[in-house]
Formats: C-alpha cells, structure tokens, sequence
C-alpha cells in the first residue's frame, strides 16, 4: 500500500491519501480522543503521541498535530493509517454516518439567496478546499451575512481569513449581491 502525503496551507496539518475511498460521502471532523470512537481509523491515529485532530475525507485524511516535527509524527501516522487499512477494520463505527454541521438558519424569503450560495459553495468553493485537505459548508445566512463551517486544514490555519474575504466573500459577492459579508462559524 502507497500512502502519498500532501502539505496544507495550514502547517499544523498533514493531507494523507491512502489510494482508496475514505469516506466516499460527506466528511467527519474529529476533534479528541473520545470523538474518535466514532471512527476506529481515527482511534489509531490518535494514539499517535502529539496527534490532536482528524478529518476524514472521500479520499484522503487530514492529520493535525498539537506540536512536534512532521518528520518524527509522519511515519507514525503513516504505520497507523497503513495498518488500518491492511486489518480490514471500517473506517466509521457501526451505526455512525458521515456528520453533518447541525441545522441551518435563513429566513423563508432567502430560500432562493440560499439556493444560489450553496450551489456556489458545493461546485467552486468545497472542491478547492477538499484540495487542501479541509472542508466548508453552508450554516445560514442572515441580514446578508453568510456563516460557514471550516473544517480539516480550515480550521485554525493562518490563511483562512484570507481564504474566507479574499476568495469566498469575493466569489459570493459577486454572484449574489445580497451577500455583504462571509464569516465562520
């Protein structure tokens, strides 16, 4: 098994892509040890001393570190992605799903606003960011704000503010002008 590893614009994450569906649909964000219970994949990567983040993709995993060199965290992680899928084991526990980010918000009214936003957000904006390992989607959109969840390399990587007001707040804007701003949630 091949296992290639690609950098993030976040530093503290690592994208890994085993060769093989991960997830297939949706994505899974988990944040602690006993969030990974959910996922016998993201226990054995948790267990890796100084992993404090997993993010399961279709096709790829995102891996981010508390601290420490990814040249001593790498092979590790690697063993444990590699043995993972060499035991046969799933990667979600039975009965666990994909998550979703909770309930939206928006007004009635802004069912069509809405419609066009998410539709910008699913064929331009989550394909790029998949790309760089992480994930954003749609949480509501109220007096002209849009939320967002970041998840994977997104969240807490130095250039996301960028990302979310020079790129998505841009795209957005443009498109639907009824949107004046863009923020995380």
């Amino acid at each position: 098994m091949f296992i290639q590893t690609e950098a993030t614009p976040n530093p503290a994450t690592l994208k890994f892509l085993p060769g093989r569906t991960v997830l297939g649909d949706g994505t899974l964000e988990l944040r602690s040890q006993s969030e990974a219970e959910r996922s016998p994949l993201a226990q054995r990567l948790f267990e890796v001393n100084g992993v404090n983040g997993v993010f399961l993709g279709s096709d790829f995993i995102t891996v981010t570190k508390a601290g420490g060199d990814w040249a001593h965290l790498k092979p590790a992680i690697l063993g444990a992605i590699m043995e993972h899928f060499m035991s046969g084991a799933p990667v979600l526990a039975e009965g666990v799903a994909a998550s979703e980010d909770g309930d939206e918000f928006f007004a009635a009214e802004d069912e069509e606003i809405v419609d066009t936003i998410k539709e910008l957000i699913e064929t331009r904006v989550r394909p790029a960011v998949a790309n760089d390992g992480g994930d954003i989607t749609f949480r509501g959109f109220k007096e002209g704000v849009v939320y967002l969840n970041m998840k994977g390399s997104c969240s807490g990587c130095p250039s996301s503010t960028a990302t979310l007001k020079n790129g998505i707040e841009n795209l957005l804007r443009h498109f639907v002008p009824e949107v004046v701003e863009v923020r995380p949630v």
